[in-house]
């Protein structure tokens, strides 16, 4: 029940983070609950096709839909009297990275697949979301961005969580902690600046024109 209740605060942060997206970007109201729903249920959608899940989780239990929707409903509500800081939109978005990013190494896991599809799918359920949201918004991807550990915080997030239960931890221990990480790793991203090495290609020499025969 707690990580059920978990999941469902993951997809209202995920919306909160899509509904800013979409009204800094003047979208109407139909665009800011469409944002608002492709990041809170984009990556989960993707795992569970991927892993051939039917139906798909958010068609199995609409409570998901009514929480993005009311989510995205305060979030426009307060944005009209207030302007939410840059760093809220960055925090929902780390608190939605960590916790869909567990849920969807659990989902994996409870099919039994090997370790390194487990850590592949609660990446994707937790980045593929606000991957979507950025492209629809015209933004460069927060997860391709080099000033961003993004989906690198989600591989260590799950990798911590299934380390933790190989060596003995309890589930439900072993996924806070696995959150946590992600967590702690986006923050210490945003506000340290920290960001994986960049790898820079040498540009292709301009070719000479021949000399004149």
């Amino acid at each position: 029940m707690l990580l059920y209740l978990l999941d469902l605060f993951g997809v209202a942060v995920f919306a909160v983070s899509g509904a800013i997206v979409a009204a800094r970007k003047r979208f109407d109201l139909l665009g800011i609950a469409v944002i608002a729903t492709v990041t809170a249920i984009g990556g989960g959608t993707i795992r569970d096709v991927l892993l051939n899940r039917h139906p798909v989780f958010w068609i199995k239990d609409p409570a998901y839909l009514a929480v993005i929707l009311g989510a995205a409903t305060l979030t426009v509500v307060y944005m009209v009297f207030r302007k939410p800081p840059q760093v809220w939109l960055l925090i929902a978005d780390a608190l939605g990275l960590a916790l869909f990013t567990i849920s969807g190494a659990q989902v994996a896991e409870d099919q039994h697949l090997p370790g390194v599809i487990v850590v592949v799918m609660g990446t994707i359920t937790g980045s593929a979301g606000g991957l979507l949201r950025d492209v629809l918004g015209a933004e460069v991807p927060l997860v391709l961005r080099q000033t961003d550990l993004y989906a690198t915080a989600a591989i260590a997030g799950a990798t911590t969580y299934l380390v933790l239960q190989a060596v003995g931890v309890d589930r439900t221990p072993a996924a806070l902690t696995g959150m946590v990480t992600v967590v702690g790793l986006r923050l210490a991203a945003i506000f340290w600046k920290l960001r994986l090495p960049v790898v820079f290609a040498p540009d292709d020499e301009v070719r000479k024109p021949d000399p004149p025969s």
